[in-house]
């Protein structure tokens, strides 16, 4: 039984300002997120001031693309796991685990299919055939369900 989700929250690591000078949080996940102070739907009045910004260098902030599993820009390939078959995937990737902090996932089913599920909120739970890709942000619990034949490879994504 799957338990009550909440938004995926990830620590801010740094702060940058975008080509128009609004600040962005550089988040653990690799993602970056615009904080802009705009009452009454912003209410940021911290980021204005630099010691605002430190202060807030990890400390977490929702993160809705996690939720919905959209790679950063910027990522490349740091290594290939399998290709794997019925008879050759390993046991941890058959229960629930996580990817490793600043690594992204890109799962690919080559052949046949399997079950995915992932605590996303809302949680993402597919049937994923040969074709298919699923991106997995770090840190998030997912697992697969196997039932008959495939082939499938993970990628792992960091930034360089």
């Amino acid at each position: 039984m799957r338990s009550k989700l909440a938004t995926v929250r990830r620590r801010i690591s740094g702060f940058h300002q975008d080509a128009e000078g609004d600040w962005v949080a550089d988040l653990s996940c690799l993602h970056r997120q615009h904080v802009r102070h705009r009452p009454p739907f912003q209410d940021r009045p911290w980021v204005r001031t630099a010691k605002g910004r430190a202060a807030r260098i990890g400390t977490d902030l929702n993160c809705p693309l996690c939720d919905r599993a959209e790679l950063p820009d910027d990522l490349h390939l740091s290594r290939t796991a399998g290709p794997f078959t019925e008879t050759s995937l390993p046991a941890a990737l058959r229960r629930r685990h996580v990817i490793s902090a600043g690594t992204w996932g890109f799962l690919r089913i080559i052949q046949g299919s399997v079950g995915f599920d992932m605590n996303t909120a809302p949680p993402i739970t597919r049937q994923l055939v040969a074709g298919d890709n699923q991106a997995i942000p770090p840190s998030v619990p997912h697992q697969l369900t196997v039932e008959g034949p495939f082939e499938l490879a993970i990628d792992f994504l960091t930034r360089a």
